[in-house]
């Protein structure tokens, strides 16, 4: 659809202003926008990736598009599907129109992709080019509710996010809110059917990604790989249920779907959304939360993990498919990196331990990790006196813990060694199943 020009449009120029990016894009289609500074302190951790994608970036547009409410909430996914695929690319085709205009004004500008594609060959590491939500939240434009998605002070949770990288200098920026629009109603906590949202603010990232990318990436991994094991196609059966396999066919021919995202369906936060909320909580809990809580599905969790405990608990009429996780390392670095999203507060139990990692070979480096009250910490070097010390090759290491090879092997081998108590090696697996 063609976008009507404006006099911001006409008057583009390289010397661009803060006022005109900001007219550009909601003339394209932004529902919302902010700008920030590549140097801007919430950037540290975008800065390096940015540049890497586009070294001239100076400025950062943030854009927001609005997704119809009803669609998210509803408790069939294919319509809520639908919904995040169809602004998704709106998001997309927005930002392309942005730096088209921009090229044509002589300002040199980039647009990642608002989800996908990634830099994919980085997985299981960071594959996205910059963290939307963290510059939309720098932009002003909401905060990070407790369900780890971004809150639009008007929106709500009902937003996809996007953004162009510019090579231009702009006067003025946005500034964070100096509020948060998520005001802690738990609803996200409690709609969640893998547990993955804690009320104390723990947020279990492994059972997210098991269970509601399940369709994604690592899953789409196991998948092939059950189709490479199987003996034969009743086999398979036995691995991939028919309605699995279609789900497969489905999500390469249209999208990937998510499982669930109910921690964005039920949120009443945004001034647009939570009017009805406060009229009538009785209803909004009756008409959008408890469907998505009483719906009879298929959840996947990997055995021995805090989120089939819950689903057990809560949820006794979901049917449970056993999966493998999500994610795996592939390297040390991966190890180290993945081990606090991985972990499992309630199989730590009472275990209060200090462990040194010196891993040997091409991956070389030493690590400490500390589980102490339910938390596990993770620290470059060795710190502290450790319970158990573990001297490893870092392949063998990660061969181990994606269950490529037995511990008894790397032991006999002398791949792994131990200085301690044994069985704390036992108690630290046992907050890593799968």
């Amino acid at each position: 659809m063609p976008v009507k020009t404006s006099m911001a449009d006409e008057a583009l120029r390289p010397e661009i202003s803060a006022q005109q990016l900001l007219d550009l894009a909601r003339a394209c289609g932004a529902d919302d926008a902010g700008l920030v500074s590549i140097d801007h302190p919430a950037m540290d951790e975008e800065r390096p990736h940015v540049l890497s994608a586009f070294p001239s970036t100076r400025t950062l547009l943030a854009l927001v598009k609005r997704m119809n409410r009803e669609p998210v909430r509803s408790p069939a996914r294919s319509v809520a599907n639908l919904e995040f695929h169809s602004t998704g690319r709106e998001v997309d085709e927005i930002a392309r129109r942005i730096v088209g205009r921009l090229e044509d004004s002589g300002v040199r500008a980039l647009n990642p992709a608002m989800a996908f594609p990634m830099e994919t060959e980085r997985f299981p590491r960071r594959g996205w080019v910059v963290s939307h939500k963290r510059v939309a939240e720098a932009a002003g434009l909401g905060k990070m509710g407790v369900h780890r998605s971004l809150i639009h002070p008007k929106f709500g949770s009902f937003v996809l996010l996007g953004c162009v990288l510019i090579g231009e200098e702009v006067e003025t920026h946005g500034q964070p809110l100096d509020f948060n629009p998520c005001f802690e109603c738990k609803l996200c906590v409690a709609a969640c059917p893998v547990g993955a949202l804690k009320p104390d603010g723990y947020f279990d990232f492994s059972a997210c990604l098991t269970h509601n990318y399940q369709q994604f990436m690592g899953g789409f991994v196991n998948f092939v790989e059950d189709v490479a094991d199987a003996r034969s196609a009743r086999d398979f059966r036995n691995r991939q249920s028919y309605a699995e396999t279609v789900t497969r066919w489905q999500s390469l021919a249209y999208g990937p779907n998510y499982n669930a995202a109910y921690c964005i369906a039920v949120c009443p936060a945004g001034d647009d959304v939570i009017g009805p909320y406060l009229q009538d909580k009785g209803r909004h809990l009756r008409e959008i939360v408890d469907p998505l809580k009483q719906k009879q599905e298929t959840v996947f969790v990997g055995k021995g993990t805090d989120a089939a405990d819950h689903v057990a608990r809560r949820f006794p009429h979901k049917t449970i498919r056993w999966v493998r996780s999500g994610a795996r390392a592939t390297s040390i670095r991966d190890f180290l990196a993945g081990a606090p999203l991985s972990f499992q507060p309630g199989k730590a139990g009472r275990l209060d331990a200090v462990y040194h990692f010196v891993f040997t070979g091409p991956q070389a480096c030493e690590a400490t990790m500390t589980i102490r009250k339910g938390r596990l910490e993770v620290w470059d070097g060795l710190h502290g006196q450790a319970n158990l010390k573990i001297t490893a090759d870092g392949r063998s290491w990660v061969r181990f813990v994606n269950k490529e090879t037995s511990l008894f092997r790397v032991l006999i081998a002398r791949a792994v060694k131990l200085k301690g108590p044994p069985q704390l090696l036992a108690s630290f697996g046992k907050c890593f199943p799968g």
